[in-house]
């Protein structure tokens, strides 16, 4: 799972960008200053940063040209200002791409897989484990206590979608979005049709699909006696 750490002053936008990039599967961490960001990037591992320019204390600019100082970690910087003249600073300091504000998440999720394929930096699949549950993303395959499950497409999508995101509650409609596609017309019915059948397939790991009521489905491991 791709790793992404967010830098911008504004609550509000690093929260609009953090649900757009989890719904992708991304892995994400927040920094509300240059500083910050700096002694994440020192400590953990990040595949691509979200700088924003403009923040109180040290600028955009002034972190980028201190991150280059010791990574070529991707960044993409965000901005609200169109001047050519900071579009250049930007990519001279070594900025992967610029996004001008306001900007659609969806275009910037677009711009941040380009730059991740572009750069390479895109990780493969790993397995997963939940106890006696392992979820093989390569071979799409599940196994239960070392007994291999062969799920539907949709059902195995669901499942990686929510152990992906474990504790993590998906509305119904996030899930056809995500697992179905942006396009798809369907019914958010098919959503707990498809769970009833994975959870059968579970058996009795079934409990680690839970229902919130009257919002969707979580992911949650649950002690298998």
């Amino acid at each position: 799972m791709p790793r992404m750490l967010i830098v911008d002053d504004d609550l509000h936008l690093r929260k609009l960008i953090l649900t757009y990039a989890q719904l992708e599967d991304f892995q994400c961490r927040e920094a509300e200053s240059s500083d910050q960001a700096i002694r994440f990037l020192q400590k953990e591992e990040f595949d691509i940063v979200i700088l924003d320019v403009m923040m109180p204390g040290p600028d955009g600019f002034k972190a980028l040209a201190r991150i280059r100082n010791f990574t070529q970690i991707p960044v993409i910087m965000l901005t609200a200002r169109r001047e050519e003249y900071d579009r250049l600073l930007g990519f001279n300091l070594g900025a992967d791409d610029y996004v001008p504000k306001p900007f659609s998440p969806k275009e910037l999720m677009a711009r941040v897989n380009a730059v991740l394929r572009r750069t390479g930096k895109h990780r493969p699949d790993d397995r997963l484990s939940f106890g006696g549950m392992v979820i093989r993303p390569d071979a799409r395959i599940v196994l239960l206590d070392g007994r291999p499950v062969k799920l539907p497409p949709k059902e195995f999508d669901l499942l990686l979608k929510l152990a992906r995101n474990e504790h993590m509650v998906f509305s119904r409609e996030q899930l056809l979005n995500t697992v179905w596609g942006f396009d798809y017309f369907g019914d958010t019915r098919t959503v707990d049709t498809h769970i009833k059948s994975l959870r059968e397939h579970l058996g009795s790991y079934r409990s680690f699909i839970e229902t919130v009521w009257g919002v969707g489905y979580k992911f949650e491991q649950q002690k298998n006696d």
